[in-house]
């Protein structure tokens, strides 16, 4: 038996995850996946931003990226809609986590008004909850702070 060549197995890799993308990316979100694209969202961006940090986790795949896309059917929504990939776009999401004042945690979610945390949910309160919970948390956040 042969062992794969390193640009095969992050070949492969991309492959796995990129359906775990592709939920958030059709649901209206846009990847930021360089520090640039970071930067330039935070320096750019006015009013309301809800921010995915995703992840490969059973608890993104089956609470997270579920509650999040349904929490967008409410009433008020974000302006912007974004996301970073923990453990895949690590620059990216290492320039992201310096806007949010908890420690690193994947999935989280983070919501913004004017380039200030004004919402965010760490794992912790996602592991272990069921998607409804976090739907009412985002909608309440939305409600408070989104236009």
């Amino acid at each position: 038996m042969s062992l794969m060549s390193f640009d095969a197995y992050m070949n492969q890799m991309k492959q796995m995850v990129q359906p775990m993308r592709d939920e958030l990316i059709h649901a209206g979100f846009t990847e930021l996946t360089t520090v640039e694209d970071v930067q330039k969202f935070f320096a750019e961006t006015k009013g309301t931003a809800l921010m995915v940090i995703n992840s490969v986790c059973g608890c993104a795949a089956g609470i997270a990226r579920p509650a999040v896309i349904h929490s967008l059917t409410g009433g008020k929504k974000p302006d912007h809609l974004v996301t970073v990939f923990a453990g895949q776009d690590k620059e990216a999401t290492a320039e992201a986590r310096k806007h949010i004042d908890f420690p690193p945690s994947s999935p989280s979610v983070a919501l913004f008004k004017d380039g200030k945390l004004v919402h965010f949910i760490e794992r912790h309160q996602i592991e272990g909850y069921d998607a409804g919970t976090i739907v009412a948390n985002l909608q309440g956040a939305f409600e408070q702070h989104c236009g």
